[in-house]
């Protein structure tokens, strides 16, 4: 009867259980646990944030266990769809979209949602069909395309204005224009054109995109207003040490000194309290998790499935250099949250979208016909 009983668990567990990639789970599961205890340091009494968090993570699991089911053929066949849909919201946005502290981001729905971050999974998967049907006749007609294809989203984005969703957007698609066998020459040309091109650029950019470049450049020019952010991050960063103050003991998020400490700047947070040697264990996390996704996407058995994984590998690396370098004051605060560490929703889901598409590609890495 026992027996019985386990065949029977294990028949019905087991559809549920096949479809995660364990290394890759377990990995991210200590990142998540991870970012749990540390957004309870810095929430203080913002009690919501955890339940919060709590959510978005359920939900994110959801969409992770959902899409990794799917056979990377159909996740294929949604990519002119969802970026055809990515880009109307965009549009839709730039017209009549919902704007919040000088920013126009937002449209309503009948829920409030924001397309950019759509953009983030859709144009990697949009270009990643493009070159898979155009394989063995790659030429710099295709790559041109391409780039237009990353161009439209990236421009519309950037008028919003919102440069951290256009920087991560540009990065994504740029990784599988480079994947997909762009030259190096043609990387250093674009390189020296877009250094000799930076005394046209500066004027178009926004008055507080310049800021935050100046701000970077001496956070002590303006140390109660755009610098303050830089300052208080750097100090909470320094203080940890090298084991931290401890957890629940950081001074800068509990004294309230440190902005927005549950979203943005959480890697602040984690460093005061855990110190130098918390922070190469963290990096260590986060390396397995780009080194799984690496051998993923080197084991795909088609152009799409190869690009795309690599793609979404090297969004999760781009999301935590641009974070901690953010935080530590190497690179411009631009608003990027910290990959499966930070409060958010949308950012979540996002990543629990990409998660799912790695899964199923390794799933299905011997299912798929090359």
């Amino acid at each position: 009867m026992e027996k019985i009983n386990k065949n029977v668990f294990r028949r019905i567990l087991s559809p549920w259980i096949q479809v995660i990639d364990v290394p890759l789970a377990i990995v991210i599961s200590l990142i998540l646990l991870v970012g749990l205890a540390t957004l309870y340091s810095a929430s203080g009494e913002m009690t919501g944030r955890v339940q919060g968090q709590l959510r978005n993570i359920a939900i994110a699991v959801i969409v992770m266990w959902g899409v990794a089911r799917i056979p990377p053929q159909t996740i294929e066949k949604f990519a002119v769809p969802l970026y055809t849909i990515g880009m109307t919201l965009l549009i839709a946005v730039f017209m009549f979209g919902l704007v919040k502290k000088g920013a126009r981001r937002w449209l309503n729905i009948g829920v409030i949602i924001q397309p950019a971050e759509i953009m983030k999974i859709a144009v990697p998967m949009m270009l990643a069909w493009f070159f898979q049907k155009r394989e063995g006749l790659l030429s710099w007609k295709e790559f041109a395309i391409g780039a237009a294809i990353l161009a439209a989203p990236v421009a519309f984005i950037m008028r919003q204005p919102d440069l951290g969703t256009a920087m991560l957007v540009l990065a994504t698609g740029f990784y599988v224009i480079y994947l997909a066998g762009l030259s190096w020459k043609v990387l250093v040309g674009i390189a020296v054109a877009v250094f000799g091109s930076l005394p046209l650029i500066w004027p178009m950019l926004h008055g507080y995109q310049r800021q935050r470049i100046m701000t970077l450049l001496d956070p002590t020019s303006d140390p109660l207003g755009k610098g303050f952010h830089i300052i208080q991050s750097k100090i909470a960063v320094g203080s940890g040490g090298l084991f931290g103050k401890g957890w629940l003991n950081g001074t800068q998020a509990h004294l309230e000194f440190l902005p927005e400490r549950t979203t943005d700047f959480i890697f602040a947070v984690y460093s005061e309290e855990f110190g130098l040697l918390g922070n190469m264990i963290l990096l260590g996390l986060f390396l397995l998790l780009i080194g799984r996704g690496i051998l993923i996407a080197s084991e795909a058995p088609t152009m799409f499935t190869r690009l795309l994984a690599g793609a979404i590998t090297l969004m999760f690396f781009t999301y935590a250099f641009v974070n901690m370098g953010m935080v530590s004051g190497i690179l411009p605060v631009v608003g990027v949250p910290l990959p499966f560490m930070s409060y958010g929703g949308t950012a979540m889901v996002t990543l629990g979208l990409g998660t799912g598409i790695l899964m199923s590609i390794h799933r299905h890495r011997q299912l798929v016909q090359s």
